[in-house]
């Protein structure tokens, strides 16, 4: 299809995003588009604004915390060991009434 057919194309503008990595990210937006701030590099995925010479900083990237990083964060070891101690007897007095077989 040409452009006859599908109508005039819309007015558009170039706008130049920079990473931290010191990528040039060419996006086009129409004449009228509000133009954000921000946008992601597609090159590296890092933020990226217009201002090249201070572009914004990487994420800071948080190590992955196990299940148990958090319940230590909860709980301090003395309470920690209440709770299993706590445990420990409900099962003991479940096998003792032979509620359970292992």
């Amino acid at each position: 299809m040409g452009e006859a057919e599908r109508g005039e194309a819309a007015p558009r503008q170039r706008v130049v995003y920079f990473c931290a990595h010191r990528h040039a990210c060419e996006i086009i937006f129409a004449v009228e588009a509000v133009i954000p701030e921000s946008w992601d590099c597609p090159k590296c995925g890092l933020p990226a604004s217009l201002d090249s010479d201070n572009p914004p900083p990487p994420p800071k990237i948080e190590p992955y915390k196990t299940h148990l990083a958090y319940v230590k964060e909860r709980r301090s070891a003395q309470e920690a060991a209440e709770i299993l101690d706590e445990a420990l007897k409900t099962l003991r007095d479940r096998r003792k009434r032979g509620e359970i077989f292992f």
